[in-house]
């Protein structure tokens, strides 16, 4: 059996349409035999005519097969738009747009393979019994597809709701982080009062290790003076002390920087709880170097 090219339930909706045009096409082909019957039935009942006879009896003939022609090409057209318009409405069922390659329908190789498909199905038909069994008919318009839609529509809105519950779930997340942030900030601020109120403390102290320092710096310089080569040497340390100074402030930007991020993240107590830690320890390092 050829084959079109479609699955075996296209396929057979096909066969069924070519039945049904096999149909018409004899109803037709019926028709213009009974209009050539009728002509030798009424008009040849003589056995000799005129030219003028013959020529009138002709374009009787002419004008009846015509006009049966025609009216069959007119309704063979109009059953395939009404073929077409069923097809159309299911697939615009689906949201479809389906389109037609108008010059295929003149493609001489194709028209053979639909011959030959239509020559092999009568053959293969007229060996089966003549009770043809009955076809199934064309899905109706709102009916077919529709529970898969239905089915699509619901899973759409299961996706949905898991949707609506997941974005409420991040959204009690964030106002939870903004809330630790809050906090933080808090602490932060808290932080920075208490290292105020012993810096406030730490004052005298550092007034007495500035006289110190003072001290010591006058008689560093007088050592500097008298001495050449260790002013050198100092020279280089002092230039490595402010390149380590200058590290530990840009160290000191990117962990202010960093510590800004974590602010800014949804799961940053911890970090910033590690920080407060350090800080601690390094306020009672303080402490401790003050009371000695």
């Amino acid at each position: 059996q050829a084959e079109l090219g479609v699955n075996e339930h296209h396929q057979n909706e096909v066969v069924s349409y070519m039945r049904f045009a096999r149909f018409k096409r004899g109803m037709c082909l019926k028709t213009v035999d009974s209009c050539f019957q009728d002509l030798k039935d009424s008009r040849l009942v003589e056995e000799t005519f005129t030219v003028d006879e013959v020529i009138d009896m002709l374009d009787g003939l002419q004008s009846v097969v015509h006009s049966e022609v025609e009216s069959e090409l007119i309704n063979t057209t109009y059953t395939n738009v009404l073929l077409l318009r069923q097809l159309f409405s299911q697939a615009e069922k689906w949201y479809l747009k389906l389109q037609t390659d108008v010059s295929d329908l003149e493609n001489r190789e194709l028209l053979d393979q639909v011959a030959e498909f239509e020559k092999s199905e009568y053959t293969s038909s007229n060996k089966k019994s003549t009770a043809d069994p009955v076809k199934p008919k064309l899905a109706p318009l709102n009916e077919g597809g529709s529970e898969l839609l239905n089915k699509t529509v619901a899973y759409l809105q299961e996706e949905n709701e898991k949707l609506k519950t997941r974005l409420r779930t991040i959204e009690t997340q964030a106002t939870a982080a903004l809330d630790e942030k809050s906090k933080l900030e808090k602490s932060l601020r808290d932080l920075q009062m208490i290292q105020g109120d012993q810096k406030n403390n730490a004052n005298q102290d550092i007034t007495e290790l500035e006289n110190k320092v003072a001290a010591l710096k006058s008689q560093f310089e007088k050592t500097l003076n008298d001495t050449t080569a260790n002013q050198k040497f100092l020279e280089e340390d002092l230039v490595t002390t402010k390149h380590n100074l200058l590290k530990v402030q840009d160290q000191l930007s990117t962990a202010e920087k960093e510590l800004e991020k974590k602010f800014q993240q949804t799961a940053a107590y911890r970090n910033m709880k590690e920080i407060l830690t350090k800080k601690n320890e390094q306020i009672k390092d303080l402490r401790r170097r003050l009371s000695k």
